[in-house]
């Protein structure tokens, strides 16, 4: 009986799998998570009648600049979630700190739209937990 060795192969382990899946789960949802974010700005760029106003809020900016803070946020995050799809280690890094900043414009725009923020906030805590439960060598995939 002859057996031929494999050449170049591995073997994922099922440690392997689950971070890959975890890292291409974040990649996922931190890129919905931007698109949402684009399409809050473009609204509150727009000066939609869909945000309620708030008076006397600490952090309060214009609508038009909270707009804009969304539409940056948005389009970094989904660049960024580009780049989780490939085992690139700056993608986990910016997207824990994208979705760091995420929470805190949400939290700070609390106010004008408070049920989305919400939901804003909790997604991208999913995202980071995703990207920080997976140790570094774990995520090491193929040749």
């Amino acid at each position: 009986m002859t057996t031929t060795p494999r050449a170049h192969t591995e073997t994922r382990t099922a440690k392997q799998q689950w971070a890959g899946g975890l890292t291409a789960f974040a990649g996922v949802i931190l890129m919905i998570a931007g698109l949402l974010s684009v399409f809050r700005g473009i609204m509150a760029i727009a000066q939609d009648n869909v945000f309620v106003t708030t008076p006397n809020y600490v952090f309060k900016f214009d609508l038009t600049s909270w707009g804009w803070i969304h539409l940056v946020l948005g389009v970094i995050a989904v660049a960024v979630s580009v780049g989780l799809f490939g085992p690139a280690t700056w993608a986990r890094v910016a997207g824990v700190a994208i979705a760091g900043l995420v929470i805190i414009a949400n939290f700070l725009s609390l106010p004008y739209y408070p049920v989305w923020s919400v939901v804003m906030i909790a997604m991208s805590g999913f995202i980071i937990w995703a990207l920080c439960v997976v140790k570094r060598d774990d995520s090491i995939t193929g040749p």
